[in-house]
């Protein structure tokens, strides 16, 4: 299934990558999947998307957690979290 991913603020200057369509290999079947799935890319990828980083996830631009469904041609995004003062 191909899916669009987009990478905001530190995480996509970390990745130095803005957005990227892939096709997931079967068995990934969610947004912590994805994440995962990413991780072995290893190096920088695995540094910053590390299970115990915080990092914020959206599909479909809906904020969501790890256990969120994929769908084929759905956009999960990866950020920072916000902080405001």
């Amino acid at each position: 299934m191909k899916i669009q991913l987009r990478y905001f603020a530190s995480v996509r200057e970390a990745l130095g990558l803005a957005d990227e369509t892939v096709e997931v290999p079967e068995g990934i079947a969610t947004v912590g999947d994805v994440r995962a799935w990413l991780r072995v890319r290893g190096g920088i990828w695995a540094d910053t998307l590390a299970e115990g980083r915080a990092l914020r996830m959206a599909c479909n631009h809906v904020m969501t957690d790890a256990g969120t469904r994929i769908t084929e041609g759905c956009e999960v995004a990866f950020f920072p979290p916000v902080t405001g003062g």
